[in-house]
């Protein structure tokens, strides 16, 4: 995930968003999120197709935060969906009337509950967490845990991504707990060396 106040970043900073942006996708990075909810729309969609423009010879997915507009006029990878987006099932019920499986639709969720609805409603993936202690996500509530996150996985079908405080170093409890992937914001936006980042989850 990335964004200019994760970045620590006041005002129009997108040429160094953008750096960031490419700078993962250049290190092997599954899928970047853009998040950018203060953005104006022209210059989020600006910054979306440049980002998909530069990421697609590599493979990079880039998927957009809540903006299912800006996501669809960018040709974006997908849609990720909070608390206070769109419905998840009408986002699944359009995708399905328009026959495009390519297109991702993603949703966070902090309970077992809400992991079980999101796949009801036709999620493709979830973010579930947080996982571990963060300040980022402690608006939140408590870290969910390992445990947590192990039945999150025995119990749905779809990907799940563990987010929140995750590290080099405890990435490997999340896969082992059967998630697909990690999902974070500070781990790549404040290595020094991304590369060894992505080359130390992938060996998880």
């Amino acid at each position: 995930m990335t964004g200019r106040r994760a970045l620590g970043l006041a005002g129009p900073a997108e040429q160094t968003l953008r750096e960031t942006i490419r700078n993962a996708a250049a290190a092997g990075v599954d899928w970047i999120q853009i998040r950018e909810k203060d953005l104006e729309t022209r210059a989020l969609l600006e910054l979306v197709r440049v980002a998909v423009a530069e990421t697609r010879p590599g493979g990079t997915r880039i998927i957009v935060n809540d903006r299912l507009d800006v996501a669809l006029a960018a040709g974006a990878g997908g849609v990720h969906l909070g608390e206070a987006s769109l419905p998840l099932k009408e986002v699944a019920d359009w995708r399905r009337a328009t026959r495009d499986p390519e297109f991702q639709i993603g949703i966070s969720c902090h309970s077992l509950e809400a992991a079980r609805l999101a796949e009801r409603d036709g999620a493709d993936y979830i973010i579930f967490g947080p996982v571990f202690a963060t300040p980022s996500k402690a608006s939140f509530g408590l870290p969910q845990g390992i445990e947590t996150l192990r039945t999150v996985c025995a119990t749905v079908e779809i990907p799940v991504f563990a987010i929140g405080g995750v590290t080099v170093e405890n990435a490997g409890s999340c896969i082992d707990a059967c998630a697909a992937g990690v999902a974070a914001i500070r781990l790549f936006q404040e290595a020094p060396d991304l590369k060894l980042v992505v080359k130390g989850l992938r060996e998880k």
